[in-house]
């Protein structure tokens, strides 16, 4: 079900899921000013996903807890002082605010395109 798509043109499941997970590696790299890790899928932001031949949907959950785990681990050392951010205070607060909005946009996505399909 995570590759079908609700209509002609509109993202799924896997696709949103895998947006989510490259963008909470992006809010990481900015946090602690090292370079983002490799992500395991050519591309970047939006990944086009019929079907589980480029990925699957176990390697998408994974991804997204694996990339959750590293970001909430940085946003904890950097405020803590155990690891040093090229930003502000408020620059570290904007970006975990930015990136907890975004998850909470996609999951109504996901539970809207549940009962679509």
């Amino acid at each position: 079900a995570a590759f079908q798509r609700p209509a002609d043109g509109r993202h799924n499941i896997a696709e949103i899921a895998l947006h989510h997970a490259y963008w909470l590696g992006q809010v990481e790299s900015k946090l602690t000013g090292a370079p983002a890790a490799a992500f395991p899928v050519d591309g970047e932001d939006w990944f086009e996903l019929n079907d589980e031949s480029r990925v699957s949907w176990s390697s998408i959950a994974l991804l997204v807890d694996g990339a959750h785990q590293r970001l909430i681990r940085a946003a904890v050392e950097t405020a803590s002082g155990a690891r040093v951010s090229p930003l502000s205070e408020a620059e570290r607060f904007d970006f975990v605010i930015g990136i907890t909005g975004h998850a909470a946009y996609h999951a109504g996505q996901i539970q809207l395109i549940k009962k679509l399909i």
